[in-house]
């Protein structure tokens, strides 16, 4: 399990300049991100060199819920909420995609640390924070949902997959799980 930063690529190779999964730890040669979160998007990233467990957690007929805590420009209201709720249709691949229905809520303050570099700030337009937990992973699919409904993605943070939850602790931690505490958290038998 890792703290995935802001800024840092979901694979081990790229460019000489890039920030890869390389950079944070010392991992074995056959283990592989489970998904991935894109390179401005930060929180729960799973490593892994299980086929099973990754076929378990990105086949969509298992529908694992995972929880994004979601900074948005504007002010969220209850009529977003409702539209995310739904399931918007947005562009995947050219093409028009429903997503399915989510929970969504918004989040009283925020609980992170601040990013460096920070988010931009504009002085009269207000943020909040949302709560959006799905079932599945559409390629930078909640970023499109917000802007949908006319919120768009200031921070994107991967809280949680079903109860393994991203302890506390500062962007790059690295810590390996038991195939136990995984079936219990993840809700599978592997």
């Amino acid at each position: 399990m890792i703290h995935k930063p802001y800024g840092c690529l979901s694979q081990f190779s790229g460019e000489a300049e890039d920030f890869t999964l390389a950079d944070l730890d010392e991992f074995p040669r056959d283990v592989y991100p489970v998904g991935r979160l894109d390179k401005d998007s930060e929180g729960l990233l799973l490593l892994t060199n299980d086929k099973r467990l990754n076929n378990k957690l990105l086949n969509p007929r298992f529908a694992h819920e995972r929880e994004y805590w979601v900074q948005v420009e504007g002010e969220a209201r209850e009529q977003h909420l409702e539209a995310l709720r739904a399931g918007v249709e947005i562009r995947v691949k050219k093409e028009v995609y429903r997503c399915r229905p989510l929970k969504a809520s918004i989040l009283e303050g925020h609980f992170l640390l601040e990013r460096n570099p920070p988010i931009r700030f504009r002085k009269h337009i207000p943020t909040s924070w949302l709560s959006l937990c799905l079932t599945e992973g559409k390629n930078r699919q909640v970023r499109r949902m917000t802007a949908k409904v006319g919120l768009p993605t200031l921070r994107l943070f991967r809280y949680r997959i079903q109860d393994l939850v991203l302890p506390d602790g500062e962007p790059g931690l690295v810590k390996e799980l038991s195939r136990k505490e995984l079936e219990v958290r993840l809700k599978l038998k592997l």
